[in-house]
């Protein structure tokens, strides 16, 4: 008999699909589900033992777990309109703590332009589960799996920040910019928002899950290949120096680790200017192929870059 442990959360989430009835226009499977009228819902548990990293405050940790659900709206180009939080705490935390997560939970839902519209609280062992509604509005959700040859392949900000943050609090090392990047990451609203209006995008996942999985996950959605050069990944704070200081692998910060927040998506090469005009801050970091997953090219040697969830 198989158990959850052999099939891991995306092993576990397809063998739920054998049986569940799905619901709305998009359903399980993308960063988040698109419902009638364009409402827009997404998910996300976080757990004190396994998300609550060395040095975060308990208002960190609040922010954090609204901005897990509110990073999958920006990737399908939803504007927030409320956040429901469902808490699970122990009744030997203090009550300050208690509070500072809600005001956490609220500080974030304020910066993504929205506010609390319900929840509950149970005893539990430090647990946040948090759902994040939006609208569609006018905009076309983006997809996952509308990756074209020719398309090129972007992401909105800078990679490996919460790898090089993680890292150094490992190692006793300060890096504070680092760190924010780590316990306070910021969901790309405005820009999926603006992504999702342009009409250029074809594709688009955040990256939670880090950037090698979320590039299988569009490859493999999308039916494309991607050529990816390793000099045009962005670099965050202190990456570069953190991973020669510690003899980690900067290759393996901007691709493996997860708790990335920016949006990795595809464009038409012939729309960039409306992204430009837009105001749009993004980097090109690939190119969208016929072959069958992606490739990282450095220094002239091509490899496949592997899922790491799988």
């Amino acid at each position: 008999m198989s158990r959850l442990g052999d099939l891991g959360e995306r092993g576990l989430i397809a063998k739920f699909m054998e049986f569940i009835r799905p619901e709305g226009s998009v359903g399980p499977g993308d960063d988040a589900a698109v419902l009638k009228r364009g409402v827009t819902a997404s998910t996300d548990v976080v757990s004190f033992d396994r998300h609550m990293a060395a040095g975060m405050t308990y208002e960190q940790f609040g922010w954090y777990s609204a901005a897990v659900s509110f990073s999958d709206l920006a990737a399908m180009g939803a504007r927030p309109v409320g956040f429901l939080a469902a808490l699970a705490l122990p009744d030997d935390l203090e009550l300050q703590a208690a509070c500072d997560i809600m005001s956490g939970i609220d500080q974030c839902a304020e910066f993504c332009g929205t506010g609390i519209a319900g929840g509950d609280t149970k005893k539990g062992p430090g647990i946040v589960t948090g759902t994040a509604i939006g609208l569609m509005e006018d905009r076309d959700p983006m997809l996952r799996s509308g990756a074209r040859p020719g398309d090129v392949v972007c992401v909105t900000g800078p990679l490996g920040g919460p790898a090089a943050a993680m890292t150094a609090i490992d190692c006793g090392l300060e890096t504070e910019d680092a760190r924010q990047c780590l316990y306070v990451p910021i969901p790309r609203v405005e820009e999926g928002m603006a992504l999702a209006a342009s009409g250029v995008v074809t594709s688009c996942i955040d990256l939670s899950d880090s950037l090698g999985t979320s590039l299988n996950i569009l490859c493999r959605e999308s039916g494309v290949g991607m050529d990816l050069e390793y000099d045009f990944l962005p670099r965050g704070p202190d990456v570069r120096r953190i991973a020669e200081i510690t003899g980690t692998s900067e290759e393996g910060m901007l691709l493996d680790f997860g708790g990335e927040y920016e949006l990795l998506f595809t464009a038409d090469r012939n729309g960039l200017d409306v992204l430009y005009e837009m105001g749009v801050e993004f980097h090109i970091i690939g190119m969208v192929n016929d072959g069958k997953g992606p490739e990282l090219i450095r220094d002239g040697v091509r490899r496949v870059i592997r899922d790491g969830r799988y």
